[in-house]
């Protein structure tokens, strides 16, 4: 559609017969022909979205689609409110057609089986975001992982809430965020088992690179659930940036030697903490912390001797 506006002049002849492109969004005079610019800014009304903090934030657009949405918040909804764009009541028959609109479009929209599969997914994924206290960054890295498994065929004959943890799990490790397998599966109420060969399945499958969880990032957790005090914390910190500059920390379990990291630096500073309660904060086995105690305290002893 084409809009002239009288009250502007072109800057090449000076007559005033500047039109405008609905379509293209150019500006050019009707006289010579000469562009006057290439876009025009929108001139409808915008949508306000007020923030928690008691800003507002003024857009042109609608929400942002996000693959944690299984249409990704591209279909079109139809107002239940039976009223015209003017705000009048709509008459009975149009009523009825726009009743039967309603009820095609809500068919359409979960009609196939793959469709159905990935709503449940991801109603699942939002219920483990609350759970497990992830962003949001890591819920889309989560649902992409799950819908690259769903193009591989690689959901089909398999439980939908093992999958969906497993691809959670997954974002974690790739992000680098702490959360074990342990944590992941008491979220999402499924065996520890089930998520672990449902992820075994995606690594292979979809050739994830997974980088090596960084033991230091659970001395925090392991520490708040103690109230271990600020100092440990930090003389266990030193001693694991110590093993993993002599690279000794690869192969072993990261929640392990963070454990021992702290159970070492409590020795050190005559802190009172018992292996048990250790164990059970850090989700481990005495047994490990013993082991890991050890090959850190002998890790230390020749870094001394060789100093």
């Amino acid at each position: 559609m084409v809009t002239f506006d009288p009250n502007s002049k072109c800057i090449r002849c000076g007559k005033s017969s500047l039109l405008t492109d609905g379509v293209t969004g150019e500006q050019f005079c009707s006289k010579c022909g000469f562009v006057i610019s290439e876009k025009v800014n929108e001139s409808g009304p915008e949508r306000q979205s007020f923030s928690t903090q008691g800003g507002v934030d003024t857009a042109r657009t609608g929400a942002p689609t996000s693959l944690t949405i299984h249409d990704r918040g591209l279909s079109t909804v139809i107002n239940p409110a039976n009223k015209d764009a003017t705000g009048r009541p709509l008459s009975s028959s149009m009523k009825s057609t726009i009743t039967r609109l309603r009820t095609w479009d809500s068919r359409s929209q979960s009609n196939a089986s793959e469709d159905r599969n990935l709503k449940q997914a991801l109603t699942e994924l939002n219920r483990l975001k609350d759970k497990l206290a992830v962003s949001s960054n890591i819920l889309e890295k989560a649902a992409y992982i799950y819908r690259k498994a769903m193009e591989k065929k690689l959901v089909r004959g398999r439980s939908i809430s093992a999958m969906i943890a497993a691809s959670l799990y997954a974002a974690c490790r790739d992000t680098k965020t702490p959360r074990t397998l342990n944590d992941v599966a008491d979220a999402a109420n499924v065996k520890r088992k089930d998520i672990s060969r449902c992820y075994r399945l995606l690594h292979k499958e979809l050739e994830l690179k997974m980088p090596v969880v960084d033991s230091i990032q659970l001395i925090a957790r392991i520490s708040s659930k103690l109230e271990i005090p600020e100092k440990i914390k930090r003389d266990a910190v030193k001693v694991l940036q110590e093993v993993q500059k002599r690279e000794e920390s690869s192969g072993k379990d990261p929640m392990g030697l963070a454990a021992a990291g702290l159970y070492l630096a409590c020795v050190e500073n005559e802190v009172s903490i018992t292996q048990r309660d250790l164990a059970e904060a850090a989700g481990v086995t005495e047994v490990t912390i013993r082991n890991r105690y050890k090959g850190l305290k002998l890790s230390q002893q020749m870094n001394h001797t060789i100093l």
